[in-house]
């Protein structure tokens, strides 16, 4: 008897703690996502909401994780200096892609769905938001270091960090890391 009271206070604690952590993490996402909505509700245009996001977006998700794992295990071979480029690029890069996406004046509806503990201090955050009468199911993934930061946006199954990977890699084994951040320059520049 002693025995099952323990595993059941063991359950308990656990359960706290997830309950606990999800909850911080939920919040951090839902603030976040409305910092950024609102942003692009009141937006010009898609240039100047890429300009008013980013400051937001650097303190929410983790540029360089994401960069690091979208290249792969060539990252190992960058210096400090093409870390930095090659992390700003990528950022540049994310944000002005996905601000040119949204129309000022057009806010989402967004549903959160309850999170889901992948790791200790991982979590997944499925949403489905509905934006200009389409509907798409976008999973947030988060780690926690310090706080609370988003590390990959997968949407409608799709990856972000894989699908960058496939191209980053490829750039990498030709070329090196001059290659990736010559590859990250040129489609930051198409992007303008």
């Amino acid at each position: 008897m002693r025995s099952f009271s323990l595993i059941l206070t063991a359950l308990a604690l656990a359960h706290s703690h997830l309950s606990a952590s999800t909850i911080d993490a939920e919040i951090f996402l839902k603030k976040a996502v409305t910092e950024v909505a609102h942003i692009a509700d009141a937006s010009e245009n898609s240039s100047a909401l890429a300009a008013k996001v980013r400051p937001v977006l650097v303190n929410v998700i983790s540029f360089e994780l994401m960069t690091r794992r979208a290249v792969g295990l060539g990252w190992k071979k960058f210096n400090e200096a093409q870390i930095k480029e090659a992390t700003d690029l990528f950022a540049t890069l994310i944000i002005r892609t996905y601000s040119s996406k949204f129309t000022p004046g057009e806010f989402p509806e967004i549903t959160y769905k309850p999170a889901i503990l992948v790791a200790p201090e991982r979590i997944e955050i499925p949403t489905r938001i509905l934006y200009r009468g389409s509907q798409y199911e976008v999973i947030y993934r988060q780690e926690k270091s310090v706080d609370w930061r988003i590390t990959d946006v997968v949407i409608e199954g799709v990856s972000l960090i894989a699908t960058y990977r496939t191209q980053l890699d490829a750039q990498f084994k030709q070329g090196g890391a001059p290659a990736v951040i010559g590859a990250l320059k040129k489609a930051v520049a198409i992007i303008q």
